[in-house]
């Protein structure tokens, strides 16, 4: 039970911190501000995480081990209008539950080179877009319905709408990738099951 309640507490300070270091970058963000943020000394702070780097490299490792997650999710998902939907779905749902690291994650998007995960191109890995090709449009619809996912699930958990406003975000992106969507009405609110 107390390793729960660790990991738990863990997982909250390294949201909470990488909503910071995306607000505020790396080289603003000071330990006592991460400290203040969830509620601790920067003594508490640092029994958790040795420094401030570590920090910094625990939340992109937590984004990154969720990204992967994805990845393998979707292996088995031929590239298409479904793969685009499944993608939208599980990465709407990470955005929804962890906001701070995809501030963080967003903040990455906004600078295309950072957004590599082992070596593999994030975008292209989870749209299925040939690294090697040229298809511009694709590309620049997968980074704008991307961009619209975080905007957005930021949007809905400050507006504490995270379960009403899902459905619509995922629309909204399905939608910047240029993919007929069912009817409104038609749209569920239920979170992918596992």
């Amino acid at each position: 039970m107390a390793n729960v309640i660790r990991q738990r507490a863990d997982e909250e300070i390294l949201d909470r911190a990488a909503a910071l270091f995306a607000r505020h970058g790396y080289e603003h963000t000071s330990l006592r501000s991460l400290a203040e943020s969830v509620g601790l000394s920067k003594a508490g702070l640092l029994h958790h995480f040795p420094s401030k780097e570590a920090l910094y490299s625990a939340a992109r490792e937590v984004g990154d081990a969720q990204a992967r997650a994805v990845l393998e999710r979707l292996s088995g998902v031929a590239p298409g209008s479904e793969r685009d939907r499944r993608a939208l779905e599980l990465l709407t749902d990470i955005a929804l539950d962890r906001p701070g690291l995809v501030a963080l994650a967003f903040h990455a998007v906004t600078r295309p080179e950072q957004v590599v995960i082992d070596g593999e191109d994030l975008i292209t890995g989870l749209f299925a877009i040939d690294p090697a090709g040229g298809d511009q449009e694709r590309r620049v619809r997968v980074v704008g319905a991307l961009a619209a996912l975080a905007v957005l699930s930021l949007a809905a958990n400050h507006a504490g709408e995270r379960a009403a406003w899902r459905p619509l975000i995922i629309a909204t992106c399905v939608d910047a990738l240029g993919h007929p969507g069912p009817p409104t009405g038609a749209r569920g609110t239920h979170q992918v099951e596992d």
